[in-house]
């Protein structure tokens, strides 16, 4: 771990240390997956202390409001999806926990949408066994998984690219290192985790999965399990819809041209790339790893609330995300 990186504090990690891969926050759907009216408001109430507070936005007098950005497919390439999701969540954390902290909560460990908790689902072990060990949550955002982790006695390290999305984890507080920094390039010395987690962070949005794959091995230990959640790639195939709308596919299911928003100029201000189960699966291995499980979370029916393209009436037909459990030997 890098000089600095200790409770209370985000640890930087200088711009020209990061490679250009990009990861995303704990817990949350993409933004392909997310338009729409987004209501979540199930799970355990949030336990924040402090109001979030959002900075204000300053305008010229008769100024044109922003445009909307221009959804499309197009390639986009490991530096632009980088600089483009880097900059879509420190533009929009403020937003993302007012509409998802109620859900999340602060110390919370929640793989998707579907409300599949850690404490239920124990992908990474008993949480008795959880104790002394080290874990890595990338992509942790506001950090309420690695809260809940530490909460069980292990030593947490939340790592984010967003430093918004980890000031909103100093926000809420975090007894345990807080850094930031790119997931294809971690900065911790070989062998330094026991365990690492991602919850929608990182693989969905980053143009080279393998390569983070890859440095999540290095840091473990041998033996050591990496479990991370993702969009279930079938829903690519459906539009992103919660209602009846949303059953019908519409486009192939094979078609790997990423999701892209774009400015008036044609420049990326969010990215997300799709794989399918079995480019998932040849990633894990291509990273080193060995499968042992892949969980679909099938929708509770005490969930009855809909986020995004996710709710009850699709949860019941078609799996909303998928988990993969990877240990290294």
């Amino acid at each position: 771990m890098r000089e600095g990186a200790h409770p209370g504090r985000i640890a930087p990690i200088p711009a020209q240390n990061l490679s250009s891969e990009a990861t995303q926050a704990a817990g949350r759907p993409s933004r392909r997956h997310r338009d729409g009216a987004s209501r979540m408001r199930v799970g355990r109430k949030s336990t924040t202390r402090e109001p979030i507070i959002q900075e204000p936005v300053s305008s010229e007098p008769g100024s044109e409001p922003e445009a909307e950005p221009e959804a499309t497919r197009r390639e986009a390439g490991v530096a632009e999806s980088a600089r483009a999701n880097r900059g879509w969540w420190d533009r929009n954390a403020d937003e993302y926990q007012i509409e998802h902290g109620t859900f999340l909560g602060d110390d919370r460990f929640v793989w998707g949408p579907e409300g599949l908790d850690e404490v239920e689902a124990e992908l990474l072990g008993p949480p008795e066994d959880l104790k002394g060990k080290a874990v890595l949550e990338i992509g942790a955002g506001a950090a309420q998984c690695a809260r809940w982790l530490a909460a069980q006695g292990a030593r947490p390290v939340a790592l984010d690219v967003s430093h918004r999305q980890l000031q909103h984890a100093l926000r809420i507080g975090a007894a345990f290192p807080l850094v930031c920094a790119d997931a294809a390039v971690l900065p911790f010395a070989d062998g330094s985790f026991d365990l690492a987690c991602s919850a929608y962070g990182a693989l969905p949005f980053v143009a080279e999965p393998v390569q983070v794959l890859k440095e999540v091995r290095r840091v473990l230990r041998p033996g050591g399990r990496f479990v991370f959640s993702v969009t279930h790639p079938i829903r690519w195939a459906f539009p992103d819809e919660p209602g009846p709308e949303g059953l019908s596919v519409a486009s192939s299911y094979f078609d790997r041209t990423p999701y892209v928003e774009q400015d008036d100029d044609g420049r990326a201000v969010y990215v997300e790339h799709h794989r399918t189960i079995g480019d998932r699966v040849r990633d894990v291995v291509a990273g080193g790893f060995r499968l042992v499980d892949l969980v679909e979370p099938e929708w509770p029916v005490w969930n009855t609330a809909e986020w995004g393209g996710w709710s009850p009436l699709r949860g019941g037909l078609i799996p909303g995300t998928a988990i993969f459990v990877c240990e290294r030997d």
